[in-house]
């Protein structure tokens, strides 16, 4: 309740159990329960939020004004859903602790989802009901205050390889050569040896170019750069290499600069540690933020992991090759373990743009009408739009130019 009427409504709420104090109080007030006492507003109460565990719920998606919800509440009801079960259920990833098959990454499959199966991923649910339940609210309480929240727009930089040819070892340098000449990609060799002449033509080193778009169009950024030891899914330079620390400790000049975890750290709790302690060595400040490779979250043991290891914010939420909400919002929010029944010191910041799912669209065209609808959606009720781009992808040559179309993204929806 303090999530939603307090962080997306800026409507200040006190809970209250005693049928007394409710009555004597002469604000706007709310009855959620099975039944009203007075004429106060109503919501009948869907059984979610009073029980405790998992069970498989039947759930039966009908339409609001437009927008997609469950959990109907009846003719009796002020509102025809019952939100607070519906957000709480999306918000907290209550399908993603039923039985489901991983991919081949361990992550919860987007197809899986109730958002995908019934076409409201690319919709902030949750943020659309509650601007709702505020239109009801002031038809009956017209003097009832509430706090306008501003749309931002944050740009990530994830940095999981900083660089393409420059700044990697003699052996490494020399295997990838050997590896593009006998596979006949002779462009590659052309562009390993110029690099090698010149470190700052790699492709992939475009981070003062980065800085300056951000700082030109005012742009709220933050990169978070891979720091860990080379693995079968983490190629970064090495964590030893003085240049790379040198760009890191740069990007930090100007930007908000946090971590990347590797593919290995996040079921290993002591690598993880590791990983954040060395990035806060080479910047000399606290680590506050955090996403994992390949976006990997694993309900609720991830955010376990996070808060063993002292982290206290979160940016991972949010699916790959898929545009749209993984938790049905917007806005950042608390994460709530249902097994342990409690909220945990951990927030958490959805994405909906990530690089890759723009990969797959066919055309500019598509991207931006997607995008558009997306910007429109976030707009209406003032929330927050997060974006992941690879400097990698930013810095190679496509069937798109990538570095053009972020720009244009910057440009366009910054506002």
């Amino acid at each position: 309740m303090k999530h939603l009427f307090g962080k997306i409504l800026g409507i200040e709420v006190t809970l209250t159990t005693k049928v007394e104090d409710f009555i004597k109080h002469s604000g706007a007030k709310i009855t959620y329960s099975k039944q009203p006492l007075q004429n106060e507003f109503f919501i009948r109460s869907n059984d979610l939020l009073y029980e405790q565990g998992i069970t498989d719920l039947e759930i039966n998606i009908s339409e609001w004004d437009g927008t997609p919800c469950f959990f109907a509440t009846g003719e009796r009801s002020n509102i025809p859903f019952d939100v607070f079960a519906a957000s709480f259920y999306l918000i907290t990833r209550y399908e993603e602790y039923l039985p489901h098959v991983k991919d081949e990454h361990g992550r919860y499959p987007v197809k899986e989802s109730l958002a995908y199966k019934h076409g409201f991923l690319e919709k902030p649910v949750i943020d659309i009901w509650m601007y709702k339940v505020l239109d009801a609210l002031l038809m009956q309480f017209p003097d009832l205050a509430h706090r306008k929240r501003e749309y931002q727009y944050t740009s990530i930089i994830d940095v999981t390889t900083s660089h393409c040819y420059a700044h990697r070892g003699i052996m490494r340098s020399l295997g990838g050569l050997l590896l593009d000449f006998f596979t006949l990609k002779f462009k590659r060799v052309f562009q390993r040896v110029s690099v090698w002449i010149n470190p700052k033509k790699d492709p992939y080193d475009n981070f003062d170019y980065l800085i300056g778009l951000h700082k030109a169009n005012n742009i709220k950024s933050m990169f978070f750069f891979q720091f860990a030891d080379y693995s079968t899914f983490d190629k970064n330079v090495s964590t030893t290499n003085n240049k790379f620390k040198y760009l890191i400790k740069s990007v930090a000049d100007y930007s908000v600069v946090s971590l990347s975890a590797s593919y290995n750290s996040f079921s290993n709790l002591e690598i993880l540690k590791e990983e954040k302690r060395k990035l806060a060595s080479v910047i000399n400040r606290p680590i506050k933020y955090v996403r994992f490779r390949f976006n990997r979250v694993e309900i609720p043991t991830t955010y376990k992991a996070l808060v063993d290891a002292d982290f206290r914010e979160d940016f991972t939420m949010g699916y790959t090759h898929c545009i749209g909400f993984r938790a049905g919002t917007c806005s950042p929010f608390s994460f709530y373990d249902i097994h342990l029944e409690s909220q945990q010191p951990i927030k958490i910041h959805p994405f909906a743009v990530h690089n890759y799912a723009l990969r797959g669209l066919k055309s500019q065209k598509v991207i931006f009408s997607k995008l558009d609808g997306l910007h429109l959606q976030l707009q209406k009720v003032n929330g927050k739009l997060v974006t992941i781009f690879s400097n990698e992808l930013l810095g190679e040559k496509h069937r798109f130019n990538w570095m053009n179309i972020y720009e244009t993204v910057l440009k366009k929806y910054n506002v």
